[in-house]
């Protein structure tokens, strides 16, 4: 669990996160929504300890970030997998090498050890037979679950998540969805994602936290975000006309 407490970030001038507050349990996706803009970069990059707030904290599990040592600070480090909007692997080095590296980085096990640990999350994101090639001959959905099974190949607690669809057609973007989803809930990780995209927001949102000029203007779920009426929220949510048709549709059933 991540509890988060009247956190302020600012640069310069700019305040940019203004007394957010919130919770994110275990073994749930967390979606965490709002235009360009809104701070959800920034928050996010609060929560991996990148950017520190000048107010407020950030609990993992009980433990108070600004409070642990650097060594603490490390291993907490080492308990959160991350997946970039650009999936970010090293284009030099295999899919196989890319998986390990995590390993490599924070733990002492022997090679054999990181690549039974690898081998084990390739299959897990159902690329078994892609250990030997480069990103550059991976498609982009393939790219995607690289990235998965690196965030998770060090058996994280915590796992954050990018755009994580950026770029991605419907089908697959489903694909990387429901594979989020199946991690957080089998390995019991606090997942948090960035998104933009309204489908994943409605298959995939079992918390929505939405934000707007860096606060919190709403928070609920997939299955609450149609009963709001909340002006800033409809008009982020039902910007398509699709989800205006859903809504439509939503709220002809309720009458």
């Amino acid at each position: 669990m991540i509890e988060v407490k009247n956190l302020h970030k600012s640069f310069g001038d700019a305040h940019i996160l203004k007394g957010v507050s919130t919770t994110f349990e275990k073994g749930k996706t967390s979606l965490v929504i709002g235009q360009s803009g809104s701070g959800k970069t920034v928050f996010l990059k609060c929560l991996l300890g990148l950017f520190h707030p000048e107010e407020g904290t950030i609990a993992y599990d009980g433990k108070i970030y600004s409070e642990l040592t650097d060594d603490q600070r490390r291993n907490l480090r080492a308990e959160m997998g991350m997946v970039f909007q650009g999936s970010a692997l090293f284009d030099s080095m295999t899919i196989l090498e890319n998986v390990m590296f995590p390993l490599r980085m924070f733990t002492k096990q022997s090679n054999s050890e990181m690549q039974d640990r690898a081998d084990f999350v390739l299959k897990r994101v159902n690329l078994e037979d892609a250990h030997n090639k480069y990103p550059s001959e991976a498609s982009g959905g393939m790219q995607k679950r690289v990235a998965i099974a690196r965030a998770i190949v060090n058996k994280p607690n915590y796992l954050f998540c990018d755009e994580p669809n950026s770029g991605l057609d419907p089908k697959t973007a489903m694909v990387i969805d429901n594979l989020i989803q199946e991690i957080t809930e089998e390995y019991n990780i606090t997942t948090i994602i960035n998104s933009h995209d309204m489908n994943s927001v409605m298959e995939i949102g079992e918390k929505i936290v939405f934000l707007k000029d860096g606060l919190k203007e709403w928070e609920g779920s997939n299955k609450t975000i149609f009963k709001t009426d909340n002006e800033a929220v409809t008009n982020f949510v039902y910007s398509s006309e699709l989800f205006k048709k859903v809504r439509q549709m939503y709220l002809e059933e309720r009458a």
